[in-house]
């Protein structure tokens, strides 16, 4: 059946009243000189990260609590921190703290470092296998006590009845506790965001297998 326009929709806010809520955002980032195409859907997808998330306050509830990922201080320290972090993310925090929600860390400094070095070796390659699955365990562990942690700040840090929002990247660990009802924000660029990155991904390929052919054709035989 076809909703009627202009009709109002009664607020789901009573539907879960006195239970925890939690809107689970993916934190996305930009880099230096990121082509165009890439800044106009990142731009997009924070935009309707902010629509999405309005709909839901107006239905849910608005935000008190935000957790962000990386983030090791509240107050000004953490805005601070967060604003070299992540920009775009940083302007949506502050938005929620200035409407009255605080910022509540939801990270362990030593936890985040040592995912972070661990992650750094695995980016620089081996050239042993029993080396690299070795660190591939380090790195996997490391990142479970994060996470971990994470759920753990959650559970003990979010009130019966209240509404946080979790800014997090896409592919986390985080099991969240049974007694929180998420509500995942994936506007429709987060879509357009993976279909570019995988046709660039795509693209820096093949780009890579016609050099080594044309490299190939060129080698005299000897």
């Amino acid at each position: 059946m076809v909703e009627e326009l202009g009709k109002i929709i009664k607020p789901e806010a009573e539907i879960f009243q006195g239970k925890k809520k939690l809107y689970l955002v993916p934190l996305l980032f930009t880099w230096k000189d990121s082509p165009p195409e890439y800044s106009e859907k990142f731009n997009l997808y924070w935009q309707q990260v902010r629509q999405h998330i309005a709909n839901l306050e107006a239905r849910i509830g608005s935000v008190q609590i935000v957790y962000h990922e990386s983030i090791t201080a509240t107050g000004e320290s953490g805005m601070e921190t967060l604003e070299k972090l992540n920009p775009a993310s940083y302007q949506l925090v502050r938005e929620k703290c200035l409407m009255g929600a605080r910022l509540e860390v939801v990270e362990d400094r030593e936890a985040i470092e040592e995912s972070m070095d661990w992650e750094r070796h695995l980016m620089m390659g081996f050239i042993s296998d029993k080396i690299a699955g070795i660190v591939t365990r380090f790195f996997n562990e490391a990142s479970q006590r994060r996470y971990d942690y994470i759920a753990r700040r959650i559970k003990e840090t979010l009130p019966e009845g209240e509404v946080a929002m979790l800014l997090v990247r896409e592919g986390h660990g985080v099991q969240f506790p049974p007694d929180v009802e998420v509500f995942s924000v994936a506007p429709p660029a987060l879509n357009e965001i993976h279909r570019w990155l995988r046709e660039r991904q795509n693209q820096l390929a093949a780009d890579m297998e016609r050099e080594e052919a044309e490299k190939t054709s060129e080698t005299p035989e000897a």
